[in-house]
């Protein structure tokens, strides 16, 4: 009797029992590896949908605004589509790209915005996520060109710092994305002239916090000014412990130079004071020989 065909159902069913390496032979470290990247890629998605839902119930964003990307491996990264409101994403939603802006896997079209993103990413290797949205006052400091002063509240120093301010130019475009390219080195905060506001760090979540720790203090600085008395600025010399913490944790800030030069004197006047005590004693000893 011929033998029937086997059905494709029947085939799934096989390969299933069997398991993929008896027909594609891999090691175990390779399938824990896959099984890893794949559940690691899983859980970004998941947070960056955490992520969008946190800029729209903050008001951070509106209509479709904002966008948030995050590295997924060696040379690829997640990123949220365009035309989606932030409140409304879901993990089928991310797109997956290569660092030159090209859509590996996803349903929609990435977001327009991605090769801000790029450049960031291609700049600062410490960049393992980025958030970009259009937060009220941060915005309005945006509209003006200007960055509110630094010095006012611990919290902020330890953080952030000072923000840079980035030139207009068209969003969308190569020569908006390059606009913060000599920021993102010393700077995980940059101002958008006319846009908005863009934060990296290592973390999508760690990136959101940078968002609304910037948006808090734009607006407590302005509710400052309306109390109708001079600020009260940190000392420089607390504002150093603060920076010199900083360094010790691994941080940018734009003022890490100030701390080397302290560091240096701190330095010179330790071996000037130790030479002074081993000097006359290396002279007695001499006047002995």
């Amino acid at each position: 009797m011929q033998q029937m065909e086997e059905s494709p159902t029947e085939r799934v069913r096989e390969l299933a029992q069997t398991g993929p390496e008896a027909h594609h032979p891999v090691t175990k470290a390779e399938k824990h590896s896959s099984w890893a990247a794949a559940i690691f890629v899983e859980s970004l998605k998941d947070e960056i949908v955490g992520v969008g839902r946190k800029l729209w119930e903050r008001q951070y964003v509106d209509g479709n605004g904002g966008n948030i990307s995050a590295r997924a491996g060696s040379g690829t990264l997640l990123c949220t589509p365009t035309m989606i409101s932030k409140r409304d994403l879901e993990p089928a939603d991310i797109c997956l790209s290569d660092l030159e802006g090209n859509i590996l896997s996803g349903n929609r079209l990435r977001t327009s915005e991605l090769l801000l993103h790029l450049e960031i990413y291609k700049a600062n290797p410490r960049a393992l996520a980025i958030v970009h949205c259009h937060s009220p006052y941060a915005t309005a400091f945006a509209m003006t060109g200007t960055a509110p002063p630094i010095g006012l509240t611990a919290e902020y120093e330890a953080s952030i710092g000072p923000v840079a301010v980035a030139p207009y130019e068209t969003p969308g475009t190569q020569a908006f994305a390059e606009t913060v390219l000599p920021f993102v080195q010393d700077h995980n905060t940059i101002l958008l002239s006319n846009h908005g506001v863009v934060c990296w760090a290592d973390t999508v979540t760690h990136a959101e916090w940078l968002v609304e720790t910037f948006e808090n203090y734009c607006k407590t600085f302005l509710i400052a000014q309306q109390i109708g008395r001079p600020l009260s600025f940190i000392p420089d010399g607390k504002i150093d412990e603060i920076l010199a913490l900083k360094r010790r944790l691994g941080y940018q800030d734009a003022r890490m130079s100030r701390i080397s030069e302290i560091a240096s004197q701190a330095e010179a006047k330790q071996r000037a004071e130790l030479e002074g005590l081993v000097g006359p004693g290396l002279t007695r000893l001499e006047a002995l020989d």
